[in-house]
C-alpha cells in the first residue's frame, strides 16, 4: 500500500506542477483552447493518443473483446493504429491545420459554421457534444473503479473519484491545452512503460508466450471449433470488423481528437506526429488488446453467475488477470490506468467547455464577451463538467457496461461528425443540408438503439455495431444529398479552399525550381 499510494502521490504532484508552470500560455482563447497554435510534434502525438486510449480500451474493451475473440483481438489495435492514428494524421492533419486556421475556427462546430456558413449547424453540433460526451465520461471511470477496487480495498473509491477529479481540474483550468499536452506527454510515457511491463507479467503467469498460446488453443467453447481463440481472425470475424471500424475511423469524427490537429505547429511538425501517434497507437493499443485476448486463460479465477456470465461482467476480466501481480506492478498499473483516464477526461472537459462557451454562449446569450471573460467562463464550465463527471463516477453502480456506453458515444458523435468534416475539408460540393442528414442519422440511430434497441436487426442492436453503420452511413449520405440539394455559394466555398493555394517560401533542399 505504501508503494502505491507513493507513486500516486509523486504522479499527482507532477501533473498540477505542469499546471502550474504552464498558466503563462493560457491568457487568452487561442493559448488556453489551442496552446497558440505552436505544439510541437511530440506533445501534440502524445495528447491525441493518450486522449484516445483510456480505461475504457485498457479495462472494457480489452476485458470484452479479448473474451470474445481471443487473440484475434489485436487486430483492434492494429486497426487503431493504421486507420485511427497513421491515417488520421495523414488524411485529416495537415488540411485541417491549415482550413481550421484560415478560417478562424477554434472548435469542431465553429468549423462547421465557417465552412458550411451556418450558425444553427454550429448549435446543434455544439449540443451534440455536450450530450454525447457524457456516456464516454461515464464509461472512463467506470473502468478506472474496477482496477481501484482490486488494488485499494481499504480506501473509499469515492475519495479517490473526488481526488482524481479536483487534480485534473486543477492543471487543465490553470495551464490549458498546453498543460494538458505536456501532461499527456509524461502520462504517455507511463502508459508505454506499463503495458509492456504488464504483458511481460501477465505472459509469464502462463508460461510464456507460445505456452500461453497452447492455453488458448485448448479452451473449447461450446459453438467455437478447437483453437478459434487462437487463430488469425477468431472466432467471430464480423463482429470483430465491426469492432475496428467503429474504434478507428471513430477517432476521425469526435472533436476532442480532431481538434489536436488544429493546434500543432506546422506541417514539418505534422509528418513527425504521424509517424509518433501511430508508434504509440501499436504499442498502447496493441498492447492492451493482445494482453486483453488471453483473458480466457483466468477463467479459474473469475466467478460465474448460475447462467454461466461473469459476476462484474466483461469489466472484471482485466482486473482479474492483474490481480495476482506483485505490488510495484499493481502500482504502476494503477497509474498507467490513472495517466490515461485523467488524459482523456483533460481532452474531454476542455473541449467541452471551448465548444460551450465559444459556440453557443458567445454571441447568443452573452453579447461582446472580451477575451478574459470567454477564458473565464471555459474555466467556470470546466469545473462544472468535472463535477458532472465524479458524480456519474461515484454512481458507477447505476452504469452499463463500458463498451455499450462507449459504443453510443463514439457512434453518435463521429456517425454525425465524421462524414461532413472530411468532406468539408476536400470536396467543395457538400451542402449544408447534408452535414444536417449526417448529424440527424448519425445521433438519430444511436438515440434509437438506447430506447428501441429491440426494433434493430440482431446484428445491429449492438452499438458497438450500431455506431461502426452510423459512421458508414455518413460517408454515403453526405455525398447523395450533397448531389440532390442547391450547390453552397461559389464565393464561400472558394473562400475556404483558397488556403490550400496559398503560395510559401521554402528553402531549395525542400523543393526544386522547374
Amino acid at each position: 500500500m505504501v508503494i502505491k499510494i507513493s507513486l500516486l502521490v509523486v504522479f499527482f504532484a507532477v501533473m498540477v506542477a505542469v499546471g502550474l508552470y504552464c498558466r503563462k500560455h493560457s491568457t487568452d482563447v487561442n493559448g488556453f483552447v489551442l496552446g497558440g497554435r505552436s505544439v510541437g510534434p511530440w506533445l501534440t502525438a502524445f495528447a491525441y493518443g493518450t486522449s484516445y486510449f483510456s480505461a475504457v480500451i485498457f479495462v472494457g474493451y480489452a476485458g470484452q473483446f479479448g473474451w470474445k475473440f481471443g487473440i484475434a483481438s489485436t487486430w483492434i489495435g492494429i486497426g487503431n493504429a493504421v486507420l485511427g492514428s497513421l491515417l488520421a494524421w495523414v488524411v485529416l492533419g495537415r488540411r485541417t491545420r491549415l482550413m481550421s486556421q484560415h478560417l478562424k475556427s477554434a472548435t469542431m462546430p465553429e468549423f462547421f459554421e465557417k465552412r458550411y456558413d451556418s450558425t444553427p449547424l454550429k448549435i446543434a453540433a455544439s449540443i451534440i457534444v455536450f450530450i454525447f460526451l457524457i456516456p464516454y465520461t461515464a464509461s472512463l471511470y467506470n473502468g478506472l473503479s474496477r482496477l481501484f477496487e482490486m488494488a485499494f480495498p481499504v480506501v473509499s473509491y469515492s475519495t479517490v473519484v473526488i481526488v482524481m477529479a479536483v487534480l485534473t481540474g486543477i492543471y487543465v483550468i490553470a495551464g490549458g491545452y498546453m498543460a494538458t499536452a505536456i501532461n499527456d506527454f509524461i502520462q504517455g510515457i507511463i502508459m508505454i512503460v506499463g503495458i509492456i511491463a504488464v504483458i511481460g507479467a501477465v505472459l509469464a503467469k502462463n508460461g510464456g508466450f507460445i505456452e500461453s498460446l497452447n492455453g488458448l488453443a485448448a479452451i473449447e467453447v461450446e459453438g467455437n471449433a478447437p483453437g478459434a481463440f487462437n487463430s488469425f481472425f477468431g472466432p467471430d470475424p464480423m463482429n470483430l470488423m465491426f469492432v475496428v471500424i467503429l474504434t478507428s475511423l471513430g477517432t476521425w469524427g469526435l472533436p476532442q481528437m480532431v481538434q489536436k490537429f488544429y493546434a500543432i505547429k506546422s506541417e514539418k511538425d505534422i509528418n513527425k506526429g504521424t509517424i509518433i501517434s501511430t508508434f504509440f497507437a501499436v504499442i498502447v493499443a496493441g498492447g492492451c488488446y493482445f494482453l486483453g485476448g488471453f483473458g480466457r486463460l483466468f477463467t479459474s479465477e473469475l466467478t460465474f453467475a448460475a447462467d454461466g456470465s461473469i459476476v462484474g461482467g466483461f469489466d472484471a476480466i482485466v482486473p482479474t488477470m492483474l490481480s495476482g501481480l506483485s505490488d510495484f506492478l499493481i502500482a504502476v498499473v494503477i497509474v498507467l490506468v490513472l495517466s490515461a483516464s485523467m488524459s482523456t477526461l483533460s481532452s474531454f472537459v476542455l473541449a467541452s467547455s471551448s465548444t460551450l462557451t465559444l459556440d453557443l454562449i458567445k454571441n447568443h446569450v452573452i453579447k461582446n464577451m472580451t477575451e478574459k471573460k470567454q477564458v473565464f467562463i471555459m474555466r467556470v464550465l470546466i469545473v462544472v463538467f468535472i463535477v458532472i463527471s465524479a458524480i456519474i463516477a461515484i454512481n458507477k453502480d447505476k452504469l452499463s457496461a463500458i463498451a455499450q456506453m462507449m459504443g453510443i458515444s463514439w457512434g453518435a458523435l463521429a456517425g454525425a461528425f465524421l462524414a461532413p468534416f472530411l468532406y468539408g475539408l476536400y470536396w467543395k460540393r457538400a451542402t449544408k443540408a447534408s452535414v444536417w442528414a449526417s448529424f440527424i442519422f448519425g445521433a438519430g440511430i444511436m438515440i434509437l438503439n438506447m430506447v428501441a434497441k429491440s426494433a434493430f436487426p440482431a446484428i445491429l442492436q449492438s452499438p458497438v455495431n450500431c455506431g461502426a453503420v452510423a459512421m458508414l452511413g455518413g460517408l454515403i449520405i453526405v455525398p447523395v444529398v450533397s448531389w440532390i440539394t442547391p450547390k453552397p455559394e461559389k464565393a464561400m466555398v472558394e473562400d475556404a479552399f483558397s488556403c490550400y493555394e496559398q503560395d510559401v517560401v521554402v528553402k531549395s533542399k525542400k523543393s526544386l525550381n522547374g
